[in-house]
């Protein structure tokens, strides 16, 4: 088994001069790390100062060929002890907050300078150190954050109200550090060590107390702090040579009212209170939000048995497998690319539906409620008058492959424009058990129902938000048919603004338009392609607006930026460089390149996918392309054997396997992980050349081009 190191790692311990502290120095010290060893020096009820005990620690670690500098500040001058750290070792990888002290009194007793002092060295002590650090971690996009909880903390004690309430305070600091520091590798964790200690060395009997050696601990810790532990916001107790996970358990509760109209009173709660306390089949809640989603969960049954009565008299839509294959035609699904054969033969065995399809329901709801046309005081509106600006969905349940929904409809709000309504229509739909399972919120603009008097803006309307200001990361292209919109109208849409050329004269247009709905059906059919390894149960929400109208025949370019979990994308007609969808984005579960990874882990040679990726990349942009120019051969190596060749024909944005047509402006070699490290950003060009590893001859100054086009549309 390869020995876990810390060779390069800056290692803050705090209380380290003896005990656990100590132990954890040493321990992170003999496996490479650099030292910072901090104590006061002071008695373990907080009283005095010496740097002696600091100093024995760092002569023991040098002693044994380690490297450590002392620190003598208190914990909570927590700026000091990272200076330290940074003016010895130049960075700050792991901060381990285990300073403490011991106050003990029973609780009426207590004084205000037991209860503060206890707390401003173990949880403030913790606190500041730790934030001190946080920027620095952040920056380097790494750290890992250890603070020191107790038994006490999780159980109490007698005589230890102020330390429990510290140790536990504890806890919530190291779970609230883990959910900020997450995304930047930033990871925290609680232990509750049982060891032998200055703080425990005349409270526990002796045959206990030698068993409680803290090198039972310090292995648990160093590990938790590793760059191979992926562990963050956990509780993990250890002692004696054991090791656990603690966990915050929830009942499964009881719901106190019957109906939305019920009301709580003592005798409901007490009739109901061995089920509010009965733990039998508890569960562990992993964050705030799940914690409220229950509750969430105890409303909806509310609301959903307060809807049965007047489910019968609910919009049905009513749909099978022949309609969800047509939809998926309709918005260009098709049998070139394998992975949506899905979408297109109900006998798959991931047979899968495209989630805008869901759209539809709401729509049918909305045309077949007679009541959307007469929102607006005074003015009764022509169906023909709305046209349809925004778009919302969620998806709350599982989906049934065919069958019924039922939708109920409402108005949310209807907002004074001036030229016309702004009308914005929530549908929820259910499936027969009267489980919400999706929600759509459909935004009209009424023309020439405006300057009625309503609020010009409003609070209900699910917002678009602005695409990030940043190159895009990745964009696909797909051209559509021009018998796209005759098929697509097969799913519910038969306006003939979308097939008739006279009807489309009299709307204002040259020739019939493409639905929205269907051009929306191609953007998130892209972009789940992109992002979710084309697999649409990751799919939360899409939001997006409608622009401008698509003619059929004309190519849809699909530009996406990434943040977290949430791809912001906007999609443009190519031939006429018009945005037509704006403002949207897509919330997954989460995300996987899947369809990238199986062509790096399918060919033999990883830069195969990658040139594939480019060429892509330079179809849906190719004036960039060409705004680069040149023809740019590749030869790659593996083995320090040439094994292929790709052209980047960037005259002609083209990007192909072989030799060029045309003389080549610029030769590069490299490897073939090489590439992938270049393509990745892991390998800098520059670097890479002046190391041997990419090979230039001709026209060196035209290859520095490159390097945006690699670095933005070679993006993995």
């Amino acid at each position: 088994m390869a020995e876990l190191r810390f060779d390069g790692r800056v290692v803050i311990v705090t209380g380290a001069g003896a005990g656990l502290g100590r132990t954890y120095a040493l321990e992170f010290a003999s496996r490479g790390a650099k030292v910072v060893v901090n104590d006061l020096g002071g008695t373990r009820h907080g009283d005095g100062s010496s740097s002696n005990a600091a100093d024995g620690v760092v002569d023991e670690i040098r002693q044994k060929g380690g490297i450590a500098v002392a620190n003598y500040n208190s914990v909570l001058d927590g700026e000091k002890i990272i200076k330290t750290a940074l003016d010895n070792f130049g960075r700050i990888d792991v901060v381990v907050c285990n300073a403490g002290i011991l106050r003990d009194r029973s609780f009426p007793r207590i004084s205000d300078q037991d209860w503060d002092l206890i707390h401003s060295v173990h949880l403030k002590g913790s606190f500041k150190p730790a934030q001190a650090a946080f920027p620095l971690m952040k920056k380097q996009s790494y750290g890992r954050i250890i603070v020191t909880s107790s038994n006490a903390g999780l159980y109490g004690n007698f005589g230890q109200a102020n330390y429990s309430a510290a140790k536990l305070g504890l806890v919530g600091l190291a779970k609230t550090i883990a959910i900020e520091g997450a995304k930047y590798n930033i990871f925290c964790n609680a232990i509750v060590p049982t060891a032998a200690s200055r703080l425990t060395e005349d409270i526990l009997p002796p045959d206990v107390f030698k068993e409680l050696k803290p090198e039972f601990i310090a292995p648990v810790v160093a590990y938790l702090c590793h760059e191979s532990c992926q562990e963050n916001g956990s509780i993990i107790e250890a002692g004696a040579g054991w090791a656990g996970k603690c966990a915050i358990l929830r009942s499964n509760g009881a719901l106190l009212r019957s109906s939305m109209t019920d009301n709580v009173n003592v005798e409901k709660v007490k009739d109901n209170w061995s089920q509010i306390t009965d733990l039998s089949k508890a569960r562990v809640l992993g964050s705030i939000q799940e914690a409220t989603g229950v509750l969430m969960e105890s409303i909806e049954s509310l609301q959903n048995d307060a809807n049965t009565s007047d489910l019968n008299n609910s919009d049905v839509f009513e749909y099978s497998s022949k309609d969800t294959l047509l939809y998926a035609l309709g918005v260009g699904a098709s049998l070139a690319d394998p992975n949506e054969l899905k979408y297109l033969y109900e006998s798959h065995e991931d047979y899968a539906i495209l989630p805008t399809f869901f759209i539809l329901p709401a729509m049918q709801a909305m045309f077949n409620n007679s009541g959307v046309t007469n929102v607006v005081p005074g003015k009764e509106i022509n169906l023909s008058q709305i046209l349809h600006g925004e778009q919302y969905i969620e998806i709350l349940g599982e989906l049934p492959s065919e069958g019924q929904l039922f939708q109920k409809i409402e108005v949310a709000e209807v907002l004074d424009k001036g030229s016309g309504a702004c009308i914005a229509i929530d549908v929820n739909s259910y499936d027969r058990n009267n489980n919400l399972i999706l929600k759509n919120q459909i935004v009209c603009f009424a023309l020439g129902a405006g300057n009625f008097g309503g609020p010009r803006t409003g609070s209900k309307i699910v917002p678009c938000l602005s695409r990030p200001s940043r190159t895009r990361d990745l964009a696909l292209t797909q051209k559509t048919s021009v018998d796209q919109a005759a098929l697509y109208r097969l799913s519910g849409d038969l306006n003939p603004l979308h097939i008739d050329p006279n009807m489309a004269a009299l709307g204002g247009f040259n020739k019939p338009i493409l639905h929205g709905l269907c051009t929306l059906g191609f953007s998130v059919r892209l972009v789940l392609r992109a992002y979710a390894g084309a697999d649409p149960t990751l799919l939360k929400s899409i939001k997006a607006r409608f622009t401008k109208p698509v003619v059929p025949g004309q190519t849809l370019r699909v530009d996406m930026w990434r943040e977290g979990n949430r791809i912001h994308f906007e999609t443009t007609v190519v031939e006429v460089n018009q945005v037509v969808i704006s403002g949207a984005y897509m919330d997954l579960k989460s995300v996987t390149m899947q369809p990238l990874a199986n062509k790096l882990s399918a060919s033999d040679l990883k830069s195969d996918a990658i040139f594939e990726f480019i060429s892509e990349q330079v179809k849906a942009d190719p004036n960039r392309a060409k705004s680069i120019g040149g023809v740019f051969l590749y030869k790659i190596t593996q083995n320090g054997k040439e094994v292929k060749q790709w052209t980047m024909d960037l005259k002609n944005a083209k990007v192909y396997e072989g030799t060029p047509k045309d003389k080549a402006s610029t030769t590069l070699t490299i490897s073939d992980e090489d590439f992938l490290l270049l393509a990745e950003g892991k390998l800098q060009p520059q670097q890479a050349f002046m190391k041997g590893k990419l090979k230039i001859t001709g026209n060196i100054m035209l290859a520095q081009k490159l390097a945006p086009l690699l670095k933005t549309n070679a993006k993995l």
